[in-house]
C-alpha cells in the first residue's frame, strides 16, 4: 500500500494544485474518439512486463500524461474556431486582456470575440484578499502521550453538512501518531478541508486544519466548526487536542471596481461574464489598469505559450535521463516534430537550439504575421500546431510506449483483438504495482 500512496502523493503534490482548464471538459464525441484511439493503439500491442520497480516508471507516466495534456490544452485555446475552418489566424479576432500589475492581478478575457462587442477597460484596487479559515490545535510534546487508550469522536460541521469522526488510541501511540491519524482521517474524508501536522518549539507538534474555500456567505459565520460528541472522554480529547480553536477566520476579498467598493467570496471571479480576474496580492492605494493587448502582441504571446508547452515536455523528459526510462525516445519523437519545421521557422522568428528547444523572437514573429500577405506564416504555424497536437495525442494515449519494458509475447498478426485494459496500465500503476 505504501507504493500506491507514494504515487498518489506524487500526483497530488505535483499536479493537485493546478486549476482545471475549460479545455479539460469534453463532449461525448471527444470521449468516444479517445476510446477508439485507445482501442486502435493496443490492437497490435504486445504483452510486456515493466523493468522498473522503484516508482520512476509511475512518475514518468504521470509526467508524460500531464505534459501532453498541457500541450493539448494550449493548442485547444489556439483552435477554438477550427470547427469553422479557422486556424491560428483567428487569434487576430481574439481580444486578450492584460493587467499593468501582473504581480498583483492577472486577467483573462472570456467574452465573445465579436468586433462589434463593446467592453470597456477598467480600473481596480485590491484592498484585501479572500482568505480561508484556519484552525490550529494545541502544541503537544510529540513523543509524549496526553490521551489514554480508547475510542474518541467529534463532529465537524460545515454550512452544508455535518460529519462524525471517530478515532482510536492504542497503547503504542504517542501524541504525534495520534495527530497523524486525525490528519489522515480529515484529508481522506475529502470534505473541502486540508490538514497537516505542524512542528512547534522544543519537540512539540499540533494539527493545522484549513478550509479549501475562502470567504463567507452572508448567512454563514464560519467555514467549519469542530465539536466534541457528548461524553467525558471525547470532551477531554477535544480539550487536549484543541482542534476546535480558530486561529484565523475566513474573509471575503475586498476591492474597488472603477472606484466602487465590491467584495467576493474568492480571489478568482468574473466581471460582466467577460473578464476572469485572479487577485494575487493586496495593495491598498495601487490602481491597476485592465485593458487589451494589441492583436500582434496577442498572437506572439499565444505562439510563445505553444512553444513553451513543447519545451516543457522536452525538459520533463530530460529530467529522466539516466533513470532507466526511454526518455530519449520521447525527446527524439517530439524533437523531430520541431526539426521538420526548422527551415520554415527561420522565416517567422522561431529557432531550434541544439537541445531541440524552440525560442521565439517576438519582433520577427509579429512582423511575419502582420505583413501584407501573412498566409504563408500562418500555414507554417498551423502545420506545426497540428503535428504537435498529433504527437501529444499519441503520448497521452499510451505513455507506457516510453517506459523501460521487456516484451513477453507478440499477438498473432491478423488474428488479434482489442484489449482495452492493456491501455490502462497507466491507471493500473496507480492501483497495483504488479499489474
Amino acid at each position: 500500500m505504501a507504493a500506491i500512496d507514494s504515487v498518489y502523493q506524487y500526483y497530488l503534490s505535483t499536479y493537485g494544485n493546478e486549476h482545471s482548464s475549460r479545455y479539460d471538459s469534453h463532449k461525448k464525441s471527444d470521449l468516444r474518439k479517445t476510446t477508439n484511439s485507445i482501442a486502435k493503439s493496443n490492437n497490435e500491442s504486445p504483452l510486456y512486463k515493466l523493468k522498473d520497480e522503484d516508482g520512476d516508471v509511475k512518475r514518468f507516466a504521470i509526467d508524460i500524461k500531464e505534459s501532453a495534456r498541457n500541450i493539448k490544452n494550449v493548442i485547444a485555446s489556439l483552435s477554438d474556431d477550427t470547427d469553422s475552418g479557422q486556424g491560428i489566424e483567428s487569434l487576430f479576432r481574439r481580444r486578450v486582456a492584460i493587467s499593468d500589475h501582473e504581480d498583483l492581478l492577472s486577467v483573462d478575457y472570456i467574452g465573445k470575440d465579436d468586433e462589434n462587442e463593446h467592453t470597456d477597460s477598467f480600473q481596480m484596487e485590491i484592498k484585501e484578499l479572500a482568505t480561508p479559515q484556519v484552525n490550529v490545535g494545541n502544541y503537544l510534546r510529540s513523543n509524549g502521550k496526553n490521551l489514554g487508550d480508547g475510542s474518541y469522536s467529534f463532529d465537524l460541521i460545515t454550512p452544508s453538512n455535518s460529519y462524525e469522526f471517530q478515532f482510536n488510541v492504542a497503547p503504542e501511540d504517542d501524541n504525534r501518531s495520534i495527530q497523524n491519524k486525525l490528519v489522515r482521517l480529515i484529508n481522506n474524508a475529502n470534505i473541502g478541508l486540508t490538514s497537516e501536522v505542524v512542528d512547534g518549539d522544543r519537540g512539540t507538534s499540533a494539527i493545522r486544519i484549513e478550509s479549501k474555500r475562502t470567504g463567507l456567505n452572508e448567512d454563514a459565520d464560519e467555514q467549519f466548526s469542530i465539536r466534541p460528541q457528548l461524553g467525558a472522554a471525547s470532551m477531554h480529547a477535544m480539550d487536549v487536542l484543541g482542534i476546535n480553536k480558530v486561529e484565523s477566520e475566513a474573509h471575503n476579498s475586498v476591492f474597488t471596481l472603477n472606484g466602487k467598493e465590491r467584495s467576493s467570496y474568492a480571489n478568482t471571479f468574473t466581471i460582466n461574464n467577460a473578464f476572469e480576474v485572479n487577485l494575487k496580492a493586496a495593495a491598498p492605494g495601487t490602481t491597476i489598469q485592465i485593458g487589451f493587448k494589441a492583436n500582434a502582441d496577442a498572437v506572439a504571446d499565444n505562439i510563445e505559450r505553444m512553444t513553451n508547452a513543447y519545451n516543457s515536455i522536452i525538459d520533463m523528459a530530460d529530467r529522466y535521463e539516466g533513470s532507466g526510462q526511454e526518455s530519449g525516445k520521447l525527446i527524439s519523437e517530439m524533437g523531430n516534430v520541431a526539426k521538420g519545421f526548422s527551415s520554415d521557422f527561420a522565416k517567422i522568428g522561431l529557432t531550434i537550439d541544439e537541445n531541440t528547444r524552440i525560442h521565439v523572437d517576438k519582433d520577427t514573429l509579429k512582423e511575419a504575421v502582420t505583413r501584407e500577405d501573412p498566409s504563408e506564416s500562418f500555414k507554417i504555424l498551423n502545420n506545426f500546431k497540428d503535428a504537435l497536437s498529433a504527437k501529444a495525442d499519441k503520448a497521452s494515449i499510451d505513455p507506457m510506449n516510453y517506459a523501460n519494458k521487456v516484451v513477453v509475447a507478440y499477438k498473432n498478426p491478423g488474428h488479434n483483438f482489442s484489449t482495452p485494459y492493456i491501455s490502462s496500465v497507466y491507471s493500473g500503476l496507480m492501483v497495483d504495482r504488479n499489474l
